[in-house]
């Protein structure tokens, strides 16, 4: 049996809560979930090849992981967009 790999702070509840919240979401919270995004400031929505999600998402961590020893630096953990869940379920 193939045991699951999951990145850093993530396990299989973590996951299961997720694609639970995505799944009981309406498209109005998801409309208004994704609109809240756009409207963040210090932060950009961009669109990646699929095939380069995963690099994309491993600079992010090497960089959140740096920036997680500067003191006073909160960092945030990312979460999978909703369109991202449901395609690779």
């Amino acid at each position: 049996m193939k045991r699951n790999r999951f990145p850093t702070g993530w396990n299989e509840g973590r996951v299961r809560r997720v694609l639970e919240h995505y799944e009981q979401q309406t498209e109005d919270e998801a409309d208004a979930e994704d609109e809240a995004a756009f409207r963040r400031r210090g932060q950009a929505v961009v669109v990646v090849p699929k095939h380069l999600v995963p690099e994309v998402t491993r600079l992010i961590e090497m960089r959140s992981t740096r920036s997680s020893r500067i003191p006073g630096h909160q960092r945030r953990i990312l979460c999978p967009a909703r369109e991202y869940v449901k395609q690779n379920r």
